[in-house]
């Protein structure tokens, strides 16, 4: 009778534990998802408006909320702005693609190859840790100032963050699933395919997300640095509001910079816990 009722219990807490959590309903979970956005704006805007009437800067340095949010509303409405949102999301597309290339490449030779990787290894790490920006004389020798030298530099700004992400995951795969697929007859490339890549999907995710970071600092360097004619980019926007000390347009532009990074992450963001929750490591918070 004792052993009955015990394992009555134990199927109990089972059944408690192994229960599919209730889904809120769509309202609850916009809500739950915006009011803390809504509330980090509002107090980011008060503080802005305090430092404002604060009188630290003059207006035309420093414009307030409102000044820059009605310029940001007129540069929605022209159309050169969306020209050169799209001049800067091709680079930044086509940059980071790139370095996620040559990142696997780098990467995968790096981790299954023993010499090489005590040859570069920390070369890979030094790289990840030097500024875009010293990068640029170097480039603008090489290339001149043209769309090759911005994209040198991202893809430099950001591939050793994409080697690292999948070194770090080949490192950590289990050898238990290396023995497996030996077993399964997978060998170098079919293994890397079907079992370390899969493997090391959560290693190689976060690499990517720091590597789309580093080369989205690296783009922004680079357009402030590497103006070509006709070609009008987000960078040149900044540049020329600092030239022409254009406070309001200069503070537009930064936030049009900073929704697309919030944006981005945001994405990474749904991967991970797309990924987590195929792994069923996905924790329901109540």
């Amino acid at each position: 009778m004792a052993a009955d009722t015990h394992a009555r219990q134990i199927a109990g807490l089972d059944a408690l534990e192994l229960a599919p959590a209730r889904r809120a309903g769509l309202l609850t979970r916009a809500w739950a998802g915006t009011w803390p956005v809504a509330l980090a704006v509002a107090l980011v805007l008060a503080a802005w408006q305090l430092v404002v009437l604060a009188g630290w800067w003059p207006e035309y340095v420093f414009a307030g909320p409102v000044t820059t949010l009605t310029e940001l509303g007129h540069r929605l409405g022209e159309a050169e702005f969306y020209q050169a949102l799209t001049v800067t999301m091709r680079r930044a597309v086509v940059g980071f693609a790139l370095a996620i290339a040559v990142g696997l490449v780098v990467g995968a030779l790096v981790s299954r190859i023993r010499p090489l990787r005590r040859a570069v290894g920390s070369l890979i790490t030094g790289l990840q840790t030097m500024p875009s920006i010293a990068w640029f004389p170097l480039a603008i020798l090489l290339f001149g100032l043209s769309e090759s030298a911005i994209l040198f530099v991202v893809v430099l700004g950001a591939a050793p963050s994409v080697a690292n992400g999948l070194i770090t995951g080949v490192d950590y795969t289990p050898p238990i699933l290396l023995r497996a697929g030996h077993m399964l007859g997978f060998r170098r490339l079919t293994l890397y395919r079907h079992v370390i890549l899969p493997a090391s999907l959560p290693s190689f995710l976060a690499g990517l997300k720091q590597g789309w970071a580093f080369a989205w600092r690296s783009l922004m360097a680079g357009e402030l640095l590497v103006i070509i004619a006709n070609r009008p980019s987000l960078g040149e926007q900044l540049h020329f509001a600092r030239e022409l000390a254009d406070s309001p347009g200069l503070l537009a532009t930064m936030i049009v910079i900073l929704v697309i990074g919030i944006l981005v992450d945001r994405l990474f963001g749904l991967a991970d816990n797309a990924l987590r929750r195929r792994w069923g490591l996905h924790q329901v918070t109540a």
